[in-house]
């Protein structure tokens, strides 16, 4: 049994995205938990309409943490609402996570809008790192695949954490289980952030914030003053 929780809030033109390329894995065995926070177009009726089991959300780490309580899979998927799998994802990935013995795993992320400049900025700077250090220094990002009696054991994400949250909960858990990026399947992102926050402002913002992990431990002040899902009030 598979879990898949997603936090959301206000996605309604993003979730049919993702739930129409769920419907087109031919994979049975899984359920869908979206967490909301707080939505005010039609996020929850489409959620309905996909037969998503929906609870109360928050920040994306009380989401999906809420979103992990609830679910039956003894694997949990953690994706991001703006996001949409590759063709075959569960089948490749699955095999792939069984054959070698993961407990945790990643993977490289592609921008659906086609932008050469935003694949080439993606590939550099954030997919061939993470799977040159995936044995030195796990990154985990917008999809999230790790068994949840592992999850449960490190005490999932933790909340008071402002960014990269979803990194620091993959190298707690690959202290005890092993961390890999997963090579068969891919997860489809939107750009938005980059483009609406500026992909400068936000690659050194988030250079920052690596170097502040690994030298001063993870980051909860606002130092950095994310936002959740602002994007339409630029």
């Amino acid at each position: 049994m598979l879990s898949i929780i997603i936090p959301a809030l206000n996605e309604e033109k993003n979730l049919p995205r993702l739930f129409e390329s769920i419907k087109k894995q031919n994979f049975g065995g899984y359920e869908i938990i979206v967490a909301d926070a707080g939505s005010e177009d039609r996020t929850l009726e489409i959620c309905k309409e996909n037969n998503c089991r929906i609870l109360k959300g928050g920040l994306p780490a009380k989401g999906k943490n809420e979103g992990a309580k609830i679910a039956n899979g003894d694997l949990l998927l953690f994706m991001d609402a703006d996001t949409f799998l590759s063709q075959d994802f569960f089948k490749n990935s699955l095999k792939e996570f069984k054959d070698r013995n993961l407990g945790i795993a990643s993977f490289k992320l592609i921008p659906y809008s086609g932008n050469k400049l935003s694949l080439f900025l993606l590939n550099y700077f954030y997919n061939y790192p993470i799977v040159i250090l995936e044995k030195i220094l796990p990154h985990a990002a917008n999809g999230i695949l790790v068994k949840k009696e592992l999850f449960e054991k490190i005490g999932g994400f933790e909340e008071d954490i402002k960014l990269a949250e979803d990194h620091y909960m993959a190298r707690q858990a690959a202290k005890l289980e092993r961390f890999g990026i997963i090579k068969s399947a891919q997860v489809f992102i939107s750009d938005r952030r980059f483009k609406t926050d500026g992909w400068l402002r936000t690659g050194i913002k988030y250079l920052l914030c690596e170097l502040h992990m690994i030298f001063l431990g993870p980051v909860r002040s606002d130092i950095f003053k994310y936002e959740f899902n602002h994007y339409n009030k630029k």
